[in-house]
């Protein structure tokens, strides 16, 4: 049994680590990079209550998978708090509001979209509220201006707070609103991408088991079917000469007998497939068909249950690919089994054309009375015209315009090679 393959090293890492790793840069960035704030204000080195802002965004970090949005809340606050406390009176940076960005960014990836929807919520609010509680912000909303005068276009002062009619402006705190809706949009995007990627992976696999589904049915039909066709021949001959041919209707029992073992060797060989963890048969038994060198045996056995099979080979004969080999064979022994149970003639003729050196075609004919007036007897020209689909060939069957039926399939060769 193959072992599961190892995920990518990006895929190996948590989204709590990678939330924490996007907090310790932004702590790190401001406070080893940078030796002045925004505004030219000098940092302060709180390291105690960095650290203990630290400890409240790794505890976020661990809540992230299972409660997003208080870890979204406790990671804004140690962001507001830090900043507060090293740059006092500034707005936030985008360095700052790297670790909400990436919480952000993973919670819509992998959380259902109405927890998302209120995560974005939740970061927009709290920013947009940042905003009027600094200088130098957008939407027109502003406290003061550096020098303590009302904002140039002011229409009305609330409190500390005053409305103009500026027009809106992208400040450090406003990048951050677009960096925060930039960072939904594109979770959005992965977690869309990968309910896509599950449904075509749930389509393939149903694909594969419907198709492994009509390869059984083909294989068990073509495999039971013929034998089957054959057994019960040679069992009503065997029934009407019992008493007065005892030889003839041994012979007749003992068609019975290969055609019982060969069905039953079928089936083994198809059961040992099925269970083998790699899909591979662990053997094939050597008298089961396997093409067109067997078709020697399918005559003599058509011939014995009372139907002559007249084989005609054209051009050089030479070794075909295992699956065109095996499904030429096929077409031969389901028209054939047609042939012995719906036909009701004393014989048939089997063309072989290897003539061509790009494609093998195979055509079977007899002047019966056509095929398809037994109900369900059409399962197996389905199950040959799949089969030559598969192979990229042509299939064609039905009646002969002077009397008869007709069955031809034409299977090209990969590359033109034999």
């Amino acid at each position: 049994m193959s072992a599961t393959p190892t995920p990518p090293l990006l895929r190996r890492v948590s989204p709590g680590a990678w939330t924490a790793l996007a907090w310790c840069a932004s702590v790190a960035y401001p406070s080893v990079v940078l030796h002045v704030g925004a505004n030219h204000a000098p940092v302060h080195r709180d390291w105690a209550f960095i650290a203990a802002t630290t400890v409240v965004a790794f505890t976020a970090a661990a809540l992230l998978h299972r409660r997003p949005l208080l870890s979204i809340t406790l990671l804004i606050v140690a962001t507001l708090a830090v900043t507060d406390a090293t740059r006092a009176n500034v707005q936030l940076p985008l360095t700052a509001l790297l670790a909400v960005d990436v919480a952000l960014c993973l919670v819509t990836a992998a959380q259902p979209r109405r927890t998302s929807r209120a995560a974005l919520a939740l970061v927009l609010v709290l920013l947009i509220v940042h905003l009027g509680m600094v200088p130098d912000n957008t939407f027109g909303l502003t406290t003061a201006t550096y020098d303590g005068a009302p904002a140039p276009r002011t229409v009305f002062v609330v409190d500390h707070f005053q409305l103009t009619t500026s027009l809106p402006h992208i400040g450090v705190s406003d990048e951050g609103v677009l960096a925060a809706v930039i960072a939904w949009l594109v979770g959005r995007s992965i977690r869309q991408s990968r309910e896509h990627t599950e449904v075509l992976s749930a389509q393939l696999a149903a694909q594969a088991v419907t198709g492994e589904r009509l390869r059984i049915a083909r294989e068990m039909h073509d495999t039971v079917a013929h034998s089957i066709g054959i057994v019960a021949l040679q069992a009503g001959a065997a029934r009407r000469v019992i008493d007065s041919r005892p030889d003839r209707a041994r012979e007749a029992l003992t068609e019975i007998e290969a055609a019982g073992r060969e069905t039953l060797a079928g089936l083994r060989l198809m059961l040992v497939a099925l269970r083998e963890a790699d899909g591979e048969p662990a053997g094939t038994p050597a008298n089961l068909p396997q093409g067109l060198a067997d078709l020697d045996r399918l005559t003599a056995a058509t011939t014995s249950a009372g139907v002559r099979v007249d084989v005609r080979w054209h051009g050089e004969r030479g070794p075909l690919p295992p699956e065109i080999d095996l499904s030429a064979f096929r077409v031969i022994q389901e028209s054939v089994t047609n042939v012995v149970r719906h036909a009701d003639v004393r014989s048939c003729q089997v063309s072989i054309d290897c003539r061509k050196e790009d494609e093998v075609s195979v055509e079977i004919t007899d002047r019966g009375r056509g095929h398809g007036t037994t109900p369900g007897s059409g399962y197996g020209l389905a199950g040959l015209r799949e089969r030559v689909t598969l192979l990229h060939g042509e299939f064609h069957a039905g009646p002969r315009p002077d009397g008869g039926f007709r069955v031809a399939a034409r299977l090209p060769l990969a590359g033109g090679a034999r």
